[in-house]
């Protein structure tokens, strides 16, 4: 018995699919898209209309496996949605990491808009998500909230206050309206949000300066996303948390270092590639790094931000420079020194 073209050529296309993900290079990369050829794969033979719905599911899988090709040929466009998609920073994925901070069984719940309507009750912001939505260094648009803005929508009328003139002029705003606005708010913003991979807590006793890191069960606090999975350190073992010896030194600098008496940098622990790195690092400047502080015995605060790592010049301000490493150090005495050396001329410079 023959399988019937359709078929054949979407098992063609799973097995180039499974062929093309030994390549790429990263543990994370081939384990996640193997899942996702094998997910996309039986979505596709479970359609029922496999004419029309199936055709187009086909052609998206094969498309996404010309992406995946072009990715490991150095596509930087490719890559960047490889490792967008492996991480949940857009797809399927993000959605499934924002979904658990949109609600918090601990919140209380508020009472309802309308009298005695269950579901016109406002939404409720759970803590870690409200440190996103206020935080430019996790939102998509770089523009983050104020925490009026979470109390009072800006898009809800001045009719929905009783003291404002629109109120007594035109009357109250109608409570259904308000209740969708309130939920529409919500639901835009919170998908302007890029989801974290896991929180980090730490405890201190006198000042947050000695804070020393502890488990998510120890501090009290949920975990959500990859947590204690170590994905983002395998990103950071990646890119190389080390500042000092962000190049390799020339031959030219290993002489200019051994006439001043500097110690050439240890080598960092990185990967040698320094394209690989930059994709990762700019995939860092879309992973926001949620860290809990709290004191013994009372309650903390969340707090976002970027890895100091990250290539994201629209939070990060251009004026942070690196620290000076031994070979740079070893340039700039050398040019002091030749400055020295050289004759005076007389001869005045130009302001």
């Amino acid at each position: 018995m023959t399988l019937p073209e359709s078929t054949r050529q979407l098992f063609s296309v799973y097995r180039e699919f499974i062929r093309e993900t030994r390549y790429l290079p990263h543990a994370h990369l081939r384990h996640f898209y193997r899942i996702k050829a094998y997910d996309d794969v039986r979505a596709i033979v479970e359609t029922k209309d496999f004419a029309g719905l199936g055709r187009r599911k086909l052609k998206r899988f094969t498309k996404e496996l010309a992406t995946v090709k072009a990715a490991i040929q150095g596509s930087i466009p490719a890559f960047t949605h490889v490792l967008d998609v492996a991480y949940g920073r857009k797809g399927k994925l993000r959605w499934e990491l924002i979904q658990p901070l949109l609600t918090d069984p601990r919140a209380e719940r508020p009472p309802p808009i309308i009298p005695a309507v269950e579901k016109s009750r406002p939404p409720v912001y759970p803590k870690e998500l409200a440190a996103l939505l206020t935080s430019p260094a996790s939102r998509s648009t770089r523009k983050a909230l104020t925490p009026e803005d979470l109390e009072t929508p800006p898009t809800l009328p001045s009719r929905a206050d009783p003291t404002s003139e629109d109120y007594k002029l035109l009357g109250p705003l109608s409570k259904r309206r308000e209740v969708n606005i309130r939920w529409r708010f919500f639901t835009q913003e919170s998908a302007k949000v890029y989801p974290p991979l896991e929180v980090k807590a730490k405890v201190f006793s006198n000042t947050r300066a000695d804070a020393s890191p502890v488990t998510v069960r120890e501090a009290g606090i949920r975990g959500f996303g990859f947590q204690e999975q170590g994905l983002l350190e395998d990103i950071h073992s990646i890119v190389g948390r080390e500042k000092q010896g962000l190049r390799p030194v020339t031959r030219r600098e290993l002489q200019a270092m051994g006439k001043t008496g500097q110690a050439a940098s240890p080598p960092a622990t990185r990967h040698p590639s320094r394209w690989l790195r930059r994709r990762y690092q700019q995939l860092l400047g879309k992973i926001p790094e949620v860290i809990y502080t709290y004191q013994s015995g009372k309650a903390g605060r969340y707090a976002v931000s970027l890895s100091d790592q990250s290539l994201a010049a629209s939070v990060i301000p251009v004026h942070q420079y690196g620290e000076v490493d031994s070979a740079a150090l070893a340039w700039y005495n050398k040019a002091t020194l030749e400055d020295s050396q050289k004759p005076d001329t007389g001869k005045k410079r130009k302001k």
